[in-house]
């Protein structure tokens, strides 16, 4: 079975400043659901620090699905989930028809390495899933007043629209118009490492 875990170098360094956050702006109370999970490691690591509360990873790649899986049975830990298939853009996630109390969703460097309407997406169902008062955590590299914050990142977002024109480092600024639209109202940003941010928003 580990034959089918997969890893991504970036979750070690970016790991413990994203569950410094997370533990501070977090709801205390209620399940998380992790969209876009990749490889699983970032699951494996967090999920501990929530127990009991139930850490839901999911994505839409069976590769990816079959990697949390193999991380999560070889880790023994007892509230990471089995991955579950969501895609954001769909009007409606699996996860919706299960009784679980979601008060967070997190999202960790999904938006740039997606279409624009997968950002869309996950507003939508952020919006239909969240309470009042939950949490929507986004991590990851960001263009601010429509200009690159480091050189690293203007040519990282070359290379995402050389592979795909519809990928690209997000405007932050349009990320918050259309998350604001959906009810979804911005909090805070959290400078990260490598020019990544933190981007918190509340369900209104």
């Amino acid at each position: 079975m580990n034959s089918l875990k997969q890893y991504a170098p970036a979750t070690q360094r970016n790991r413990e400043p994203i569950l410094e956050v997370l533990l501070r702006v977090l709801p205390s109370s209620g399940d998380i659901l992790e969209i876009s999970s990749g490889t699983g490691e970032h699951s494996l690591f967090f999920a501990p620090a929530f127990s009991p509360r139930l850490w839901i990873p999911s994505d839409p790649n069976p590769i990816a699905r079959d990697s949390i899986e193999a991380w999560r049975e070889e880790s023994l830990i007892d509230n990471i989930q089995p991955p579950i298939n969501i895609n954001v853009e769909n009007s409606s996630w699996e996860i919706e028809k299960q009784e679980l109390n979601i008060t967070t969703i997190v999202n960790i460097n999904m938006i740039h390495i997606s279409p624009w309407t997968a950002c869309l997406g996950l507003m939508e169902g952020a919006n239909r899933i969240l309470p009042s008062r939950g949490i929507l955590y986004l991590y990851g590299p960001y263009k601010q007043g429509g200009k690159h914050t480091a050189p690293s990142n203007e040519s990282f977002d070359q290379s995402l629209r050389s592979q795909n024109p519809e990928w690209g480092v997000r405007n932050l600024e349009d990320v918050i118009k259309v998350a604001e639209e959906k009810g979804l109202m911005f909090k805070e940003k959290v400078e990260m490492p490598a020019n990544n941010l933190s981007v918190i928003f509340e369900k209104k």
